[in-house]
């Protein structure tokens, strides 16, 4: 579990993106689903949302593959943003 101060480094990285495409995923996926995931998945979504755009884009259109299994996990997560 991320301490105060982590979460609000992470929430800012996640909103203030150089795609406005990546503050709504990202900012979305950490409101609506990062509370539920373990801390696995925590984890892999940190290590993820500290990549630069150009570097996430591609993994999370599917254009780059993903050798994390943990971050897979994640990267499918964010494609299906209104499942829960």
């Amino acid at each position: 579990m991320l301490s105060e101060t982590e979460m609000k480094r992470l929430r800012w990285r996640c909103t203030h993106r150089a795609q406005l495409e990546m503050d709504l995923l990202l900012g979305d996926f950490l409101d609506r689903r990062f509370s539920k995931l373990s801390p696995e998945q925590e984890a892999a979504f940190v290590i993820l949302a500290e990549m630069e755009d150009i570097e996430l884009w591609p993994l999370v259109m599917g254009k780059r593959e993903c050798h994390d299994p943990v971050q897979r996990q994640i990267l499918a997560m964010l494609r299906k943003p209104g499942a829960d």
